[in-house]
């Protein structure tokens, strides 16, 4: 029996638990009411805007059942309770027809209600991401982002990166919501400023396109690794500092391109830093008298951007060398097994192969090791030789070609790029060859362009009749020349085609149709089947192409298939029985609170 004490102090128990520190004071006790829905309202200022049909129905359904188990936290406002925690509850317990719901009144200010909403929120593991962004942007106003990450139970990277996707503008933002960009890929657009992603927006178009705006990111962006400049250096441009401690580097914005990875997005600073770069090895040329060599052949001398690096070299008293000039000897690197493996890493090895390919690597790295050592002693001097495009530069020996009389030095513009009247004869009859090859070239290109389109006119595509060989044979060649790489069609198709690569074009296709047999089609479809999944944010039960392929692969691996599914299972059944435990908890305590 109870006796009117014992409740009394169970009473008391409850009301002590229920208090708690709010902003360093201790708030009044917490009661638990049932109130009317209709005198309850969403707060319009909540930065919660989404919310799941399918899981709100699911909810509705469990209320319907259960009652709400959870009470609310509402405040009161002119009149009406204002929802602060428990809008999803709230919305649920309408769907289930319920006319009150429990619910905890508590006093706030203004911008401690919206403080309480975020952390509440983004505490929830369902919250759409834009919107989980713009809520921790808004925290960082008054928060480090260390602190963030401690109330939220994230990491410091977590929060770094949706900081950076709060920077995405709303075109941009459309697109996350809906599930077509990523959240990798929208954390790579807003390392760019407003109007930068304004322009990427209007190129794309309309519709969206996550390759064309990868390509317009890698072509904004600049692997600092590759850098022809050091990196470390505050004194290359004063006024940009090192680039290990720019912002604009993204390895200090969180890892948007992989752990640690160096990528500038401020293109501007990068290319003065490349220019500055070039600079230093012209000084370095005159000053220690170095041959300075730009990686440009005759050949391609007369190319806009060429033409500049050697008007430059010239500029600065420099006899300008092209590699045609020179002979070049650079320090060889030793190699290792790891190398060979790496080098051939689609080929598959027989027994005592690796080791042969070793030896090989070996005797030529010596032999080019002696000739490095004795370069000197055969008439080298010490040379640099960049890159003209990125300036990359490395210290080799050179040395200048003996030409005849009747060579000419001079740097000839290409036979193509000549006029007819200033070729001689002989060179006028290549020019008329050449010109009638590229005349029949451009034939075949409008013959092909025009059967193309008059097929996809007709009903093709529609046609009712088994494929025929050819057709087979056709989309073979397709899967072949497309998808399999040069070592993959050695180790698994050349003992049923030969080897292919010293076939022409239209010896391959009579050797397919040849040797074509349904064995090469299987193993084809199925090398694709392999290798055309999606990794990353794309798996088994949220990408078409991955669930296709995982239903497939059951009729052949189904054994060891539900040995990695169990082992998955286990772990996510120990994580959820921890979970159930800590909700179990949790609900005591609400029973205390409404005894």
């Amino acid at each position: 029996m109870t006796t009117k004490a014992s409740t009394t102090k169970k009473r008391s128990r409850a009301k002590a638990t229920a208090k708690k520190e709010v902003n360093g004071k201790k708030s009044p006790v917490l009661q638990i009411q049932n109130l009317p829905l209709g005198k309850i309202k969403p707060d319009p200022e909540q930065p919660r805007k989404t919310f799941n049909k399918d899981a709100l129905q699911q909810l509705s359904e469990s209320i319907e059942e259960h009652g709400v188990l959870q009470p609310i936290t509402v405040r009161l406002l002119n009149g009406h309770y204002i929802i602060v925690m428990g809008e999803r509850r709230y919305r649920a317990s309408k769907l289930a027809g319920k006319k009150t719901i429990p619910c905890i009144v508590r006093t706030y200010e203004n911008n401690d209600v919206l403080e309480v909403q975020i952390i509440e929120n983004l505490q929830r593991r369902d919250v759409e991401p834009t919107e989980e962004a713009e809520a921790i942007a808004y925290l960082s106003e008054k928060y480090a982002s260390t602190e963030i990450a401690k109330r939220l139970g994230r990491t410091d990277n977590f929060i770094r990166q949706r900081l950076k996707l709060a920077g995405l503008i709303e075109g941009f933002k459309h697109f996350v919501r809906n599930g077509e960009m990523t959240i990798s890929l929208g954390i790579g657009v807003a390392l760019f400023t407003p109007e930068e992603q304004q322009m990427m927006l209007e190129t794309m178009g309309e519709d969206f396109n996550a390759h064309q705006i990868n390509r317009m990111i890698k072509d904004q962006t600049y692997d600092l690794e590759k850098a022809s400049f050091d990196v470390t250096d505050k004194k290359l441009v004063p006024k940009a500092g090192s680039c290990v401690e720019c912002p604009f580097n993204a390895a200090n914005q969180g890892n948007l391109f992989g752990e640690g990875k160096m990528v500038c997005t401020k293109s501007a600073c990068f290319e003065t830093k490349k220019s500055k770069s070039l600079l230093n090895l012209i000084e370095k040329s005159k000053k220690e008298n170095i041959l300075l060599i730009p990686e440009i052949r005759q050949y391609w001398a007369d190319d806009e951007n060429n033409q500049l690096i050697i008007s430059q070299l010239e500029k600065n008293s420099l006899k300008v060398y092209l590699l045609d000039d020179l002979e070049i000897i650079e320090e060889p690197i030793c190699p290792t097994i790891k190398d060979i493996q790496e080098e051939y890493r689609n080929y598959g090895f027989q027994e005592g192969e690796l080791e042969e390919c070793f030896e090989e690597a070996m005797t030529a790295y010596n032999e080019e090791l002696k000739n490095y050592n004795s370069a000197t002693d055969n008439g080298f001097v010490n040379g640099i030789v960049f890159h003209p495009g990125n300036f990359q530069s490395k210290e080799v020996f050179v040395k200048l070609i003996e030409k005849s009389k009747d060579e000419s030095t001079e740097y000839s513009a290409p036979l193509a790029n000549r006029k007819m009247a200033d070729c001689t004869p002989q060179e006028q009859i290549v020019k008329i060859n050449e010109r009638e090859i590229r005349k029949k070239h451009i034939e075949n290109n409008k013959h092909f362009e025009e059967v193309v389109q008059m097929i996809r006119e007709t009903g093709y595509i529609n046609t009712k009749k088994t494929l025929s060989t050819d057709e087979m044979v056709a989309f073979s060649i397709s899967l072949f020349e497309n998808n399999v790489d040069y070592m993959s069609q050695q180790k698994y198709f050349s003992k049923l085609l030969g080897n292919t690569s010293k076939m022409t074009k239209v010896e391959m296709v009579e050797n397919f149709k040849k040797k074509f047999k349904k064995e090469i089609f299987h193993k084809l479809i199925r090398y694709m089947l392999t290798k055309q999944v999606h990794f990353g944010e794309s798996n088994h039960v949220n990408n078409l192409t991955n669930i296709s392929f995982y239903n497939a692969m059951q009729g052949y691996y189904k054994s060891k298939i539900a040995g990695i599914e169990k082992e998955y299972a286990d772990k996510r059944d120990k994580r959820e029985a921890r979970l159930k435990e800590r909700i179990t908890v949790l609900e005591k305590k609400i029973q205390e609170l409404s005894d």
